[in-house]
């Protein structure tokens, strides 16, 4: 590809990434991104084929860059606790950045339940690996006979549902004020990071 046709390329996904984050994956349009894009839906059909390969692509993109920081955070010397911290500040970042996802995995679960793995095994999402990370790292820190994975589906909930609910909340608890939403996210953060700490053993915040 040259680089005249890498940078159409480039620019239909980032036409499509603004339609995305204003209408959703349900609500966006081909032509839409299109015009986004200035250019035809022909051109777009050309180079992607569909809206599920295009949002495919910009989902690999997404956790491509997430994916290494996350294993940076669990294989680092940090306790647990920190590592807690930075990884709900770091996941927090990257749905702010495309708050798009969590509708697209949920609606994505619903259409086909066997696409999500395998664009997490794309992006080198491994949750085995995640999973069996935090239960190394979280030894005498857990509960006693806890599951871990009760904490990650705790831990990844309170940051996704901010984002996953983002029209009814912002309407509903911020009058339709997104600056107001906005700095909630920020203390979200703290209040996600404090509640997940006290997940873990009394004295988990304390080494």
């Amino acid at each position: 590809m040259n680089e005249r046709d890498k940078g159409t390329e480039e620019k239909i996904v980032q036409a499509a990434r603004a339609v995305f984050l204003r209408k959703g994956y349900n609500g966006a349009r081909m032509q839409e991104i299109a015009d986004e894009a200035g250019t035809n839906k022909a051109l777009l059909h050309y180079y992607f084929r569909s809206k599920d390969r295009l949002f495919e692509v910009i989902f690999l993109q997404s956790f491509s860059q997430f994916f290494p920081k996350v294993s940076t955070i669990l294989t680092g010397n940090e306790p647990l606790p920190v590592k807690v911290v930075s990884f709900v500040e770091h996941y927090i970042d990257l749905l702010r950045e495309n708050p798009y996802l969590p509708q697209f995995i949920l609606s994505e679960v619903s259409r086909d339940p066997e696409s999500v793995p395998r664009l997490f095994q794309a992006a080198g999402l491994n949750p085995e690996w995640f999973m069996g990370q935090l239960a190394n790292i979280g030894q005498g820190v857990f509960p006693p006979g806890s599951d871990v994975r009760h904490f990650i589906l705790n831990m990844l909930s309170m940051c996704i549902f901010p984002f996953a609910a983002r029209p009814l909340l912002t309407r509903v608890m911020f009058s339709g004020d997104d600056a107001a939403y906005e700095n909630f996210l920020d203390q979200r953060k703290r209040e996600v990071s404090s509640a997940c700490l006290q997940l873990l053993s009394p004295t988990a915040g304390q080494r």
